[in-house]
C-alpha cells in the first residue's frame, strides 16, 4: 500500500544516514557545551594572583629600605675611594647580636641585650676588676668617641662586664657616660670573638646599628694608634650617614 511504502521508503532513509545524523536529528538539543569554571576556581585564581602581587610589593619596599645600609656597606668594603688599609679588621660574615640575650646593669636592672641596637656600638670585655689592659681600653673608647665631635651622638661606648664582682670605686666616676652591663660570658662568646691567640678582653670590637659585630681592632690597642682606629669610624660613620641618626627610640638604662 502507499502508506506502507512511503514508511519503508523513510525508515530506509533514515537507516541509511550516520548514526551520528541520526541522533543530531532526533535529538535538536544534543549539542557540545563546554561547562563554565566554577566561581570557587576563579575566586582561587584571584587570590593567588592577588597575594603574588602583594610578595612583590612587599619586597619591593623591603629594597627600597635596605638599599642606603647595602650602599654604604659597599662604598666602604669595596669601593673605599682613598685606598687605604683598614686598621681594625673586617668580620666576614657578620655576627648577629644573640636574639632573647639578657644583660643587667650595676644597679641591678636587667633588660634584653638588643635595647642597644640604634646606635654604633665601640664594645670592650673585660672582668669587673679591670686590670691595665681594660682600663687602657675604657679610656680609648671614651676618647675615641669624643674625638668624633658632632657624630659622636650615633655612637656609644660599651663595657661588657663578664663576672659579677665589684667595679672598682675609682674608675667609676669615668664611666658616667658609658654603657656598662653584665653579660653572660657564654652569650657574649657567642656574639665577639678574640683573634686567634688573644684573650676576648684584648680587643675593642665595633658593632653597627643593626646588632652585627663587624670590626675588631688589633689586640691591646695603644693610645699611638688609636689615631688609626679614629680614621675607621670616621669612615664608618660617614659611609652610613644616609641611614643612620643620632639616637635610638628607647635606650639601655646606663648607670
Amino acid at each position: 500500500m502507499s502508506g506502507s511504502n512511503s514508511s519503508d521508503a523513510s525508515f530506509a532513509h533514515a537507516a541509511s544516514r550516520p548514526p551520528e545524523t541520526t541522533a543530531a536529528a532526533e535529538s535538536p538539543l544534543a549539542f557540545t557545551v563546554h561547562s563554565m569554571p566554577s566561581a570557587g576556581a576563579a575566586m582561587a585564581d584571584a587570590e593567588a594572583k592577588q597575594l603574588r602581587t602583594g610578595r612583590w610589593k612587599m619586597l619591593s619596599v623591603l629594597l627600597v629600605c635596605a638599599a642606603p645600609v647595602i650602599a654604604s656597606y659597599f662604598t666602604y668594603y669595596v669601593i673605599r675611594p682613598d685606598g687605604r688599609r683598614n686598621y681594625g679588621e673586617l668580620i666576614q660574615p657578620q655576627h648577629a647580636m644573640p636574639e632573647n640575650a639578657m644583660v643587667t646593669t650595676l644597679d641591678g636592672k636587667s633588660g634584653p641585650l638588643d635595647e642597644m641596637k640604634g646606635q654604633w656600638l665601640l664594645v670592650s670585655v673585660a672582668p669587673a676588676a679591670c686590670d691595665e689592659t681594660c682600663r687602657n681600653h675604657l679610656y680609648l673608647q671614651r676618647q675615641l668617641r669624643e674625638s668624633l665631635g658632632k657624630e659622636k651622638e650615633r655612637m656609644d661606648w660599651v663595657w661588657l662586664v663578664n663576672d659579677q664582682a665589684q667595679i672598682p670605686a675609682d674608675i667609676a666616676p669615668g664611666l658616667a657616660q658609658a654603657s656598662v652591663v653584665r653579660a653572660d660570658p657564654a652569650m657574649i662568646a657567642q656574639w665577639l670573638q678574640p683573634a686567634a691567640g688573644q684573650a676576648l678582653s684584648d680587643h675593642l670590637y665595633v658593632v653597627d646599628p643593626m646588632g652585627h659585630w663587624m670590626m675588631r681592632f688589633p689586640a691591646k690597642m695603644d693610645r699611638k694608634s688609636a689615631s688609626q682606629a679614629k680614621r675607621d669610624l670616621d669612615r664608618l660613620l660617614r659611609a652610613s650617614s644616609s641611614w643612620d641618626k643620632a639616637g635610638r627610640d628607647e635606650e639601655i638604662v646606663k648607670p
